[in-house]
């Protein structure tokens, strides 16, 4: 028999953002700051805890799904990239300044 495990957990913490300080009351699927829209390196899985990097984690780019925007974060510590959705409490400034900065 196959035994099917999720890849998910969900983790509800809160936390203070180590890029700019903004106290966050997380929800379980809280990944990032939504006032500067840094994360931490912190999952191999979401919620999992598992990655030993803990290196911060710099919204690179913004990119669309099914109208849906996404977070491109990458690793300042090992490179490593993610992909997160932008939530309605994130600051949509910040998705804005992300979209038009140079590379």
């Amino acid at each position: 028999m196959l035994k099917i495990t999720k890849k998910f957990k969900r983790t509800t913490e809160n936390f203070s953002c180590e890029k700019c300080s903004f106290q966050i009351e997380g929800n379980g699927y809280t990944n990032h700051c939504p006032k500067c829209l840094w994360s931490k390196h912190v999952d191999i899985h979401p919620g999992d805890r598992a990655a030993n990097c803990g290196g911060l984690m710099k919204p690179t780019k913004i990119e669309q799904k099914s109208g849906e925007y996404i977070i491109v974060h990458e690793c300042q510590k090992c490179e490593h990239h993610k992909r997160n959705k932008v939530q309605k409490e994130d600051d949509f400034d910040q998705v804005i300044k992300i979209t038009t900065q140079k590379k």
